[in-house]
């Protein structure tokens, strides 16, 4: 039986002719019993599933050849194998044996994100920000990497906003002139102030896509606070660390609290949200959703990694094209529902980071053409 089987039982992802496979499977010996109960204990931490299945079908072998033993021997093995193979999930991957069936790779122009955005300036002048390249105006100034505007607090005379996009593929941070500092991930945009009025609230606006926010304390001005806006809720801040998920393709807004304090309302509700805390806004709903969370789940494209902790696989092929910049077809469907965890580096390859996937047994195979990854 194929190992993937057991991940779609444990996700309840099973078709009907897989679940009898499945089933004779289980049914067939207390050790196949023993094994699925392990892996299914154990799914939930991470680095788990990374690559047991070579594991399983050697520990298994090893099982079958003291089968004539005492039965108390047979299952003192199987007890003491089924510990091995978790103790060593780690080693597994190192010593995996080639696989039969290697990806097809026809055109490979996947390549790894960067630091690239692009400003727009109050009057539309629209200026192109890439790694390597300097710009500097009267106001602000950008090495290639962030773009820095000048501590100022305007007095009350109107206010020039800027625009900074970041495309697909690409990622970038920002320093407002208030101090705080801003990192949006690919394929978002964000509204803000070329300067903040004095003693008023510096607000700041999501247009869509995903920002981390280390928000300059408001006892540094005056008291004056700190608002993001979005399409579907406001969120207000005194100083504090957070990230907020709103993507186009997406239905909800996502805010998680690093530290600190955030209040978040819409048009029906408001809620307080603890450090730890996630809250969840339906687009056009009324309700907001509170649950303690994982922050590293939330914020660790910041520092360059992805942290899939239990995700399905049609979400995280979703993550990935933002920062990669490519298109996916499910060339199985039923793939989709799988989950798979993991912390991944995003200065991988799209190559490595699919064969990542591959090597545990969540996907049979690849195919990447040109821009397309289609998953078999």
């Amino acid at each position: 039986m194929e190992f993937k089987l057991i991940v779609k039982k444990i996700n309840n992802s099973l078709s009907e002719e897989e679940t009898i496979v499945f089933q004779k499977w289980y049914d067939e010996s207390d050790l196949h019993k023993a094994y699925f109960n392990k892996v299914k204990e154990n799914y939930e931490e991470e680095h788990f599933l990374i690559d047991i299945e070579k594991g399983w079908e050697s520990i298994e072998k090893q099982i079958k050849s003291v089968a004539t033993k005492k039965t108390g021997y047979l299952k003192y093995v199987a007890a003491a194998s089924i510990a091995l193979l978790i103790s060593i999930t780690f080693l597994m991957k190192k010593d995996k044996i080639e696989e039969i069936v290697s990806p097809v790779i026809a055109n490979n122009n996947i390549k790894i994100g960067t630091d690239k955005a692009l400003l727009t300036l109050e009057d539309g002048t629209v200026v192109v920000l890439e790694k390597g390249k300097q710009y500097i105006s009267e106001n602000l100034e950008c090495d290639g990497e962030e773009l820095v505007y000048k501590s100022s607090n305007k007095a009350k005379e109107g206010i020039a906003y800027n625009y900074l996009t970041v495309p697909r593929g690409g990622k970038y941070q920002i320093m407002l002139s208030d101090g705080t500092k801003v990192w949006l991930n690919s394929e978002s945009q964000i509204k803000y102030p070329v300067t903040f009025e004095k003693g008023e609230t510096r607000l700041v606006e999501l247009v869509y896509g995903e920002v981390y926010f280390d928000v300059s304390p408001s006892t540094d001005h005056e008291g004056a606070k700190f608002k993001v806006l979005t399409e579907s809720q406001e969120v207000e801040v005194l100083g504090t660390e957070f990230n907020i998920s709103g993507y186009k393709d997406e239905d909800a807004i996502y805010t998680t609290l690093i530290e600190g304090i955030v209040a978040i309302s819409n048009r029906f509700n408001g809620i307080v949200l603890k450090p730890g805390e996630q809250s969840i806004t339906k687009i056009g709903g009324k309700e907001i959703a509170v649950h303690a969370v994982d922050v590293k789940s939330a914020t660790s494209w910041r520092d360059g990694n992805f942290y899939f902790k239990g995700k399905a696989l049609k979400e995280i092929m979703n993550v990935l094209s933002r920062w990669y910049d490519f298109d996916v077809v499910f060339e199985n469907k039923s793939l989709e529902l799988i989950k798979f965890r993991g912390v991944l580096g995003r200065n991988q390859t799209i190559e490595d980071i699919l064969a990542s996937i591959k090597n545990s047994s969540i996907i049979n195979n690849y195919e990447i053409n040109n821009k397309t990854i289609i998953l078999k």
